[in-house]
């Protein structure tokens, strides 16, 4: 009899041992099925704008909990329809890179079939929900998904190295949906900000391509430095980070010299660290130190803005 309690036991312990495993497993799959940072950088410029359009409406934050648990939970599951259907589509490409290899339609941990009812689903109440705050914001969300699941992913990514540009407007769309979803987008401040993401995005994106060079060459994708080289990319990307510098510029009577002032450092930093990588041999290190370091940039200067309006 105690043996059999103890077989019994020992059993219970295995099974609670395997579902633990297995939640764990599906919890590290949905980050790699949602590219966990790429989310959260989408996210991220969607609550700053809804936070500055709080602020230059007259409203207080505290009185619109329920319109900004609406904004948050449609944004972010638009932005997660967009990014798993993209990775329903790439499955061929990720097959072959090092960095995506261990995402669930590679490891066959979710079926090809769930992955892309997922997208769609999760794409059709989140457009749902954004409905729900205001027809403009709606319409920008759209406009988000579909350049980045149709233009970039079905079209562009696997033909022109303009796919960067192209992929880089679809982020640009995340203050507007923000704004929009307290008042009409009209204004310097989300257009300020849609540009200074679009710009951001693109050294941000080469930061990634040359980092995984290998990988994207080994696949065939069309990025930047593997079509036309190292030091062209590196060029582009010194480009982009100096047309960065005078557009924070554009809100200077609006939230004053601080926020010029942080942008400017930031960006001046960021052009240094650019230059560097004219010199450097590790093109790898120094292509990792550009992504943290947009990252970073993109941080600083939401909470900056946020800050300023407390």
């Amino acid at each position: 009899m105690e043996k059999r309690e103890a077989l019994t036991n020992r059993e219970l312990l295995q099974t609670t041992f395997l579902e633990r495993v297995s939640i764990r497993q599906f919890i590290i799959d949905l980050k790699y099925l949602l590219k966990g940072k790429v989310l959260v950088a989408n996210v991220l410029p969607v609550f700053t704008a809804y936070w500055l359009s709080l602020y230059f409406a007259g409203e207080r934050f505290n009185e619109h909990w329920s319109l900004f648990l609406l904004t948050m939970i449609g944004s972010t599951l638009v932005i997660s329809g967009a990014l798993i259907i993209n990775n329903w589509y790439e499955v061929d490409l990720d097959s072959k890179m090092i960095r995506t290899q261990k995402r669930p339609t590679v490891t066959g941990h979710f079926s090809m079939k769930s992955v892309l009812w997922s997208g769609i689903i999760t794409t059709i109440i989140g457009l749902v929900v954004m409905l729900m705050t205001t027809l403009e914001a709606a319409v920008y969300s759209f406009l988000g998904w579909f350049v980045y699941v149709v233009l970039y992913t079905f079209w562009s990514k696997r033909k022109y190295t303009l796919n960067t540009v192209i992929g880089s407007v679809s982020g640009a769309f995340t203050p507007l949906i923000g704004w929009a979803v307290v008042k009409p987008a009209n204004h310097v401040v989300p257009i300020v900000l849609f540009t200074i993401l679009f710009i951001w995005q693109i050294p941000h994106t080469l930061a990634v391509a040359m980092k995984r060079f290998e990988d994207y060459k080994a696949a065939g994708v069309p990025m930047l430095p593997v079509v036309c080289g190292m030091d062209v990319a590196k060029r582009q990307n010194l480009l982009y980070i100096i047309c960065l510098l005078p557009i924070p510029f554009l809100l200077f009577h609006i939230f004053g010299p601080i926020l010029v002032i942080v942008s400017t450092i930031l960006t001046i930093g960021w052009i240094v660290l650019a230059f560097r990588g004219f010199h450097t041999k590790n093109v790898e290190k120094w292509a990792q130190m550009n992504l943290i370091y947009s990252l970073n940039y993109l941080t600083w200067l939401s909470v900056t803005m946020i800050l300023l309006t407390l």
